[in-house]
């Protein structure tokens, strides 16, 4: 039964949104105790079930199972060695997702755990199916919990931190609004604590001018992994989704509410009513499912190297051609056929003269990269002679193709 006031607020809402909130270690566990900061999870909690009384979907990727570990086995720091720290991880998410239980048990929310690592999302069918659990439990009225799989990633499949995995999870929905909860209020121009003259950046259009006017080199906390340079990579996967992305902080989290209402008059001055943060601005042409699965979910196995006619082929807007082994003059790395990898050209640096490697684009191979290193530079009915079969007649198909520029 809902409040009178939320019952209220439901009716200005006309149309559900799918928004994704990341919260991060600093704001459910105390650096040095390693406590759960009960507070912030009770208001987290709240500003979760004031969204979904407003109609909203609500996923939560949350942090901590490592603090929350070191809590529950008495130890005053992470360790060091990979597997103690899988172990730590492995003791804490079961407490955390408890207290999560607990504490949405108490306004009879149900939750869904759910614990990924990058490998689960390599293969396309695993992908989809990700998706659609996410999705049924969204209809069901569930608040999905996620987190990384910390108790078996290791590097090579790890997200790196859960503001990437945040990014991924709203791009595998197709969210509307991603919130990475941090504990500064906004993006500013370099670290507050340290830089009285920093100042905030309200809004972001375009990340390449961005990154050349902040300073993001504080690293996060001790129990975390990322920082605000983490936060911004984040951003940029996801606004490459088409997801309005939103820094703010996490100690205020019924802040989320008003900034969704007031997000879109950006131009209004910060009140209690429109409190500070940063948006970035969605792509308005942003990536359909299957490419963004390419670029964001698969493990890059290697590189293949192009000449400047095959480059230009696949770059030109009219032509987007797909890679045929004619355009192919070098391979590195080990893969498969059906791995994703780099498709890079070797240009010359009009400074210097000297030439450099430029990735342009992903894709997925129809052969592996000793295939591909016999019929380089050979046209596609040389295939067959070559290998003795034929797969496909092109290397990499554009329909399984991401470009990352439109130049050279």
């Amino acid at each position: 039964m809902l409040h009178k006031n939320q019952q209220n607020t439901h009716r200005q809402y006309t149309t559900s949104l799918t928004i994704v909130l990341k919260v991060g270690t600093s704001s459910i566990c105390n650096e040095e105790t390693h406590f759960p900061l009960l507070s912030n999870l009770s208001a987290l909690v709240e500003s979760v079930l004031e969204l979904k009384s407003q109609g909203h979907r609500v996923v939560l990727v949350t942090s901590a199972a490592v603090g929350t570990g070191l809590r529950r086995l008495n130890m005053p720091s992470k360790p060091s060695k990979l597997s103690a720290r899988q172990a730590v991880a492995a003791v804490g998410q079961g407490r955390l997702m408890a207290l999560y239980d607990d504490l949405f048990g108490q306004f009879h929310q149900p939750v869904a755990q759910i614990l990924l690592t990058k490998n689960d999302l390599a293969d396309r069918s695993q992908y989809l199916n990700a998706v659609n659990c996410l999705e049924e439990l969204l209809d069901m009225g569930v608040v999905p919990i996620v987190n990384e799989n910390d108790t078996i990633s290791t590097q090579g499949i790890r997200f790196g931190d859960n503001d990437t995995l945040s990014a991924v999870m709203a791009g595998m929905i197709k969210a509307d609004y991603l919130f990475l909860l941090t504990d500064v209020d906004c993006l500013y121009t370099d670290n507050p604590r340290t830089n009285p003259e920093a100042k905030p950046v309200k809004v972001c259009k375009d990340m390449v001018k961005l990154r050349a006017q902040v300073s993001v080199a504080s690293m996060g906390s001790s129990l975390g992994t990322g920082g605000m340079a983490t936060k911004l990579i984040a951003a940029e996967l996801a606004t490459a989704a088409g997801v309005t992305t939103i820094i703010t902080n996490g100690s205020k989290p019924a802040n989320i509410a008003k900034i969704i209402r007031t997000d879109r008059n950006s131009d209004k001055e910060y009140t209690e009513d429109h409190p500070l943060h940063t948006r970035f601005i969605a792509k308005n042409n942003p990536l359909i499912d299957r490419k963004w699965w390419i670029q964001y979910g698969l493990h890059t196995a290697g590189t293949i190297f192009v000449d400047e006619g095959a480059a230009k082929a696949i770059l030109t807007p009219q032509l987007k051609s797909s890679l045929f082994a004619a355009g192919i003059v070098e391979v590195d790395g080990q893969f498969g056929a059906q791995q994703a990898v780099h498709i890079a050209v070797r240009v010359k640096n009009e400074q210097t003269g000297i030439l450099e490697d430029k990735v342009i684009g992903k894709g997925l191979v129809n052969y592996t990269n000793i295939e591909i290193s016999r019929i380089k530079r050979c046209h596609s009915t040389q295939i067959p002679d070559i290998l003795g079969y034929v797969d496909a007649d092109c290397v990499i198909h554009r329909d399984n193709l991401v470009r990352f520029t439109d130049q050279l």
